[in-house]
């Protein structure tokens, strides 16, 4: 019966994470504003409020960025699980040690989901970012 509960207990560990609350998001960013100069590159990133924890944009090429969310879906209830930019290297959570893709997707530390996506349009030098 002992291996019956240990069994469970790890099979359900990753379910028993809470998630990542929910945010409405719409968004406006104008690529042209100076804030927002590392959006000039491939792999360049710039932090932007909205979502739970504010928003981080990444340029993947000039017509295809990605919006995610500050919060880091390990923990994501505490306090400082508040994502951070490493300039054109990764993003990372300082509190966990966990570390993500500017795809969003887990590359070390305890984190195993990835970072929580919100929807980007472009229209000439305008992003829409919702969900």
């Amino acid at each position: 019966m002992a291996v019956t509960l240990t069994t469970a207990c790890n099979s359900a560990s990753d379910d028993a994470q809470p998630q990542i609350p929910l945010a409405a998001v719409s968004e406006v960013l104008f690529l042209t504003d100076q804030q927002n100069s590392n959006l000039r590159f491939d792999n360049g990133a710039v932090y932007h409020k909205g979502g739970v924890r504010g928003l981080i944009i990444v340029r993947q090429s000039a017509s295809s960025y990605l919006a995610f969310d500050r919060n880091c879906p390990y923990q994501p209830l505490d306090t400082c699980a508040r994502l951070k930019i490493d300039p054109f290297l990764r993003l990372y959570d300082p509190c966990c040690q966990s570390q993500f893709s500017f795809q969003g997707q887990p590359q070390a530390g305890p984190a195993t989901r990835p970072l929580r996506q919100y929807n980007t349009a472009l229209s000439g030098n305008t992003l829409t970012i919702t969900n």
